[in-house]
């Protein structure tokens, strides 16, 4: 076994045995040093857990290691006792090959080959401290004690800036948005300036969001414009931009059809336009070559007139099994078509309190990658079997020939 202290100076990094490795993280482990890891890189393609976090916490007084499983849409978590974290650990090596932890004296970087081949770096640190505390405080990417004009001027937070305890769930609401945009910070321009469009912004908490992350937050050059129906809504609107200073935000009175300023944009986000109209913004923005794409649809009645599958007969007979298996049925159609068309397109949840607890985003980014035969084979497979014939489809079909 190799001595702690030969480790704690071995930036380089250190071969040794598979097994070696995992007894040596487990004495980390045991005698309480942790103070939070990441184990990464998933072994398989196909496997839909992302990550796993470790961080130590204790439960009626006794330590335990919680387990933070990392999927695609949602987290899970597990907390494990220190006697059984050896089996966990053994598990967790079994699906990944990355390791990267925080100590008490010294970070500790594991890297494995296909093989199991380890290579393993650990570097002294300044001593640190534990936090055991089960609850801790939500890292949003907007701080609730932290005052922030667009959100005290929105009615969100107190002139103090406090989170009103009725607008909660909006504030949540709101730094959800915010990860997605985050998330979406590699695929926007570096070199110009970023052309964002809000198709049905309406109150636009999420618009001004937005703007405030990207340009105030992240000090990025954007445009930023509003579309809505409703003229009274966007004069206020356009009052409170005004009043923030918010130069590069404008909001105009408008309908995605009609909307024909642009030849080029780098993001589009549609927040609940209804039907088609979900489907019209998606087409615009793959006409406009937009390198992001965000858009949480409404209202899906297209499929649900077109619907015929007798195999399907015994879900479709009952009209609120019809409805909601006609939405699930459009989102996926649309991310297909999405992908057909050269973007990594996934569903994720949003949390939308004033619409419904939980619901569907499509993210999309342009990747320029084209589809496979068998992709275009199943795609043409499912909407035959539904006798689907999607507005989406019909819009970009100059993009799927």
């Amino acid at each position: 076994m190799i001595h702690l202290c030969h480790r704690l100076n071995n930036k380089e990094g250190e071969k040794m045995d598979f097994n070696e490795m995992k007894q040596n993280l487990l004495q980390l482990l045991l005698k309480e040093q942790l103070v939070s890891a990441t184990i990464s890189q998933p072994r398989t393609k196909s496997n839909n857990l992302k990550r796993v976090k470790l961080k130590p916490l204790k439960l009626k007084g006794i330590y335990h290691i919680q387990l933070e499983y990392q999927y695609e849409r949602i987290l899970k978590h597990e907390n494990v006792p220190l006697s059984l974290i050896g089996q966990s650990i053994n598990d967790l090596f079994d699906q990944f090959r990355q390791f990267q932890g925080e100590f008490i004296e010294e970070n500790i970087h594991i890297q494995l080959s296909k093989k199991n081949k380890v290579l393993w770096k650990a570097e002294k640190t300044e001593l640190k401290e534990i936090n055991l505390s089960h609850n801790r405080k939500k890292n949003y990417l907007l701080d609730p004690d932290k005052p922030y004009p667009f959100l005290i001027r929105l009615g969100v937070q107190s002139p103090e800036g406090k989170v009103k305890k009725q607008k909660y769930d909006k504030f949540k609401q709101i730094n959800r948005f915010i990860e997605f945009i985050h998330d979406s910070l590699d695929y926007l321009p570096k070199d110009k300036t970023i052309r964002i469009l809000d198709f049905g912004s309406g109150k636009s908490y999420l618009t001004f969001a937005l703007y405030h992350y990207l340009k105030v937050e992240q000090g990025l050059d954007i445009r930023v414009t509003g579309l809505d129906l409703k003229k009274e809504v966007i004069e206020e609107c356009s009052k409170i931009a005004k009043d923030l200073q918010y130069d590069q935000l404008e909001f105009l009175v408008g309908d995605i059809n009609d909307y024909n300023d642009e030849t080029s944009v780098d993001m589009v986000v549609t927040l609940h336009a209804c039907d088609v109209a979900t489907d019209m913004a998606l087409a615009r923005a793959v006409k406009w070559g937009a390198h992001v794409i965000l858009s949480v649809p409404c209202c899906q009645h297209e499929l649900n007139r077109q619907l015929q599958s007798s195999p399907l007969d015994i879900m479709l007979q009952h009209g609120l099994i019809k409805e909601r298996f006609s939405a699930l049925a459009t989102d996926s159609i649309r991310a297909e078509i999405l992908n057909l068309v050269g973007y990594d397109a996934q569903l994720l949840e949003f949390i939308d309190m004033e619409h419904t607890p939980k619901n569907i985003l499509i993210r999309a980014y342009y990747t320029g990658k084209q589809p496979t035969i068998v992709q275009k084979a199943r795609y043409n497979a499912f909407t035959d079997f539904l006798s689907a014939k999607p507005f989406l489809e019909n819009e970009l079909k100059q993009f799927l020939d």
